[in-house]
């Protein structure tokens, strides 16, 4: 009986010590570019192929999920994410890219993160353009504070090796951070992009 009683804490300790969370890392920072909005479109909700009254049809469909938690795993609530991305031609919203974005494509979108840190845009798979690989352009708030502006990759697209942003990225483990699958889905490609912060 003596020798169970001594037994059962380290048993129990084992236990603690195999459930305890990873220590996670916060989601890598990337440049803001050039093309960030200059004045925020009217329509800048969370689907990107329709902009006001006018469908988008160019481009392969999309959904971009994911959540935003803290270095915890905690949800960030209240935080706010913005994306934006060029158009299937590879055109921004934005004066320095000519006007050339087709009408129909929104180019930007903000959404507030859910009570679970969740957020969900519908957009097209990026495209490459002027020596870039596909690439969407992440920013996360809460308030007035920026925690994190970064931008995601697809997986496997053989562009990604010829991207300075991307080939930049300290290590494996930070690109693959910001690397993901657009799989297939019902309702088109779809993509996870868990991000971390520092809150």
């Amino acid at each position: 009986m003596a020798i169970a009683l001594v037994a059962s804490p380290m048993l129990w300790t084992g236990l603690r010590a195999q459930t305890a969370p990873a220590p996670r890392r916060a989601t890598p920072r990337q440049t803001e570019g050039p093309f960030y909005p200059v004045m925020l479109p009217q329509d800048a909700d969370f689907d990107l192929l329709r902009n006001g009254m006018l469908n988008y049809s160019q481009g392969q469909p999309s959904w971009l999920e994911g959540t935003v938690t803290d270095l915890k795993g905690l949800p960030v609530r209240g935080a706010a994410v913005e994306i934006w991305q060029c158009d299937h031609a590879g055109h921004y919203d934005h004066p320095g890219d000519g006007g050339k974005i087709d009408k129909a494509f929104q180019g930007f979108g903000r959404v507030a993160v859910n009570a679970q840190g969740e957020f969900r845009f519908h957009t097209i798979r990026p495209v490459a353009y002027s020596g870039r690989a596909p690439h969407i352009h992440v920013k996360v708030k809460l308030g007035n504070r920026e925690l994190l502006t970064t931008q995601v990759y697809v997986a496997g697209e053989p562009l990604n090796q010829r991207d300075f942003l991307w080939r930049g990225l300290q290590g494996e483990e930070a690109r693959a951070a910001l690397t993901v699958p657009f799989q297939p889905s019902p309702d088109g490609l779809r993509a996870q992009f868990p991000i971390v912060v520092e809150v």
